[in-house]
């Protein structure tokens, strides 16, 4: 018998999941909610959207959860989604948020004592490529189980990193972030500082892109800092902010240093609260010029 799989969350980056699911062969259902992008085009390919989350559930042999984060995950499983007593034994959930490890393992334990399984999925790169289907996916979970979704998660991603147990997925993820995100709000303060020092943006540019500044955090700015598009990098404050707050706790709660993340977080917070929440993490070129954040 075919698997037949749920989704919940059609958003920026569920949409291209889905779709390509789909494509793909995979039967594939999915909430309705008020908040997913348009479904038009995937429900003219076969998809069916189904009203309640917990009848999805109960009718998923593997459940995609790919909401914003944490509290939206805990949400869904155990509050007004009501997710958890609905699964049915055997079925795997898969959840491709950005979240709190130390909650992803929780949960899980909840999962795993409903004759379930759950693997973190969280993604890497922009909505373009969940289009492509060509996501990053950095997974952890039960070695076997993972094995045994590859085909499904080929379907939608390029590349897929298995980084260890339950929860290692969303700790690298959250790794990566503080690593990439973090260096893009770096090189926006400096761009800032530059401007207002009227420093060249040209000379400033070519001496990042050809010495120590140089990579893809740079790469994407760069349109941003010459022509003020954002294309290249269409992720808000307001995510950067909440994955800063995720990194900063995960990071507390191993005993770990986090003094630069705070501080990158103490930046975004800012920005939020200045009302710049929705702006992408580019602007912050501009905003930081806008609003002096120390």
């Amino acid at each position: 018998m075919e698997k037949q799989i749920g989704i919940i969350g059609i958003g920026l980056m569920g949409h291209g999941i889905a779709k390509n699911l789909i494509l793909r062969g995979w039967k594939t259902r999915y909430l309705r909610h008020a908040g997913n992008q348009p479904t038009d085009d995937l429900d003219a390919k076969g998809a069916v959207g189904w009203p309640s989350a917990s009848e999805l559930t109960r009718t998923s042999d593997v459940l995609i959860l790919c909401v914003t984060g944490t509290p939206q995950v805990e949400d869904v499983l155990t509050g007004s989604g009501d997710v958890l007593d609905a699964l049915r034994p055997g079925t795997i959930v898969i959840d491709c948020s950005t979240a709190i490890p130390s909650s992803t393992i929780r949960l899980a334990e909840l999962v795993s004592a409903k004759g379930c399984h759950f693997v973190d999925a969280p993604m890497t790169r922009t909505p373009k490529e969940a289009e492509e289907g060509r996501l990053n996916l950095l997974v952890g979970g039960d070695a076997a189980v993972v094995e045994s979704l590859h085909p499904l998660l080929s379907s939608f991603a390029e590349n897929i990193f298995y980084a260890g147990g339950v929860g290692s997925g969303h700790q690298l993820k959250l790794l990566h972030n503080f690593v990439s995100l973090g260096t893009v709000t770096l090189i926006t303060e400096a761009v800032a500082c530059a401007a207002k020092g009227g420093v060249s943006m040209g000379a400033l540019v070519d001496c990042l892109s050809r010495g120590g500044g140089a990579g893809v955090a740079l790469d994407r700015l760069i349109p941003y800092i010459q022509k003020e598009q954002t294309e290249q990098l269409r992720f808000t404050v307001a995510n950067a902010c909440k994955d800063f707050s995720y990194y900063n706790q995960m990071a507390d709660e191993l005993g770990a240093s986090h003094l630069i993340a705070a501080g990158i977080y103490h930046t975004l917070d800012g920005l939020v609260r200045c009302g710049e929440g929705n702006a992408y993490m580019p602007q912050q070129a501009t905003l930081l010029q806008k609003h002096v954040i120390t």
